[in-house]
């Protein structure tokens, strides 16, 4: 994502956040009021993406769209050699142990003191 991308997206975010249009206008204003340099080009384009496009919906869908994750599938030749391999994967993943939470003591205070 370059700076132009992500300035525009926090004006958006600010503008919706303070119940205020989301308009060109007022992302570049917000824009040039935090002295970031952009292409004028970007306004107009993220303004025309909250026209068209709900912007709670784009915030409470954050990392659920797009690819999924791809699982690794063990193809097995004429004799079914990659059956064993893809049997010992869950067990690969069982053996991983936690990380240790660590104490408030460790650290010298307490949440709660």
């Amino acid at each position: 994502m370059s700076v132009s991308e992500v300035a525009c997206t926090y004006a958006a975010l600010v503008l919706h956040d303070d119940n205020i249009p989301i308009t060109a206008e007022k992302i570049s204003t917000l824009v040039k009021a935090a002295n970031v340099q952009i292409e004028s080009y970007w306004p107009g384009l993220f303004a025309k993406l909250m026209e068209k496009r709900n912007i709670e919906d784009l915030i409470s869908n954050v990392g659920s769209g797009g690819g999924g994750a791809s699982a690794a599938v063990a193809v097995a030749p004429s004799g079914g050699a990659g059956a064993p391999a893809a049997a010992a994967a869950p067990a690969a993943e069982e053996k991983k142990e936690e990380p240790k939470e660590e104490s408030d003591d460790d650290m010298g205070f307490s949440l709660f003191d």
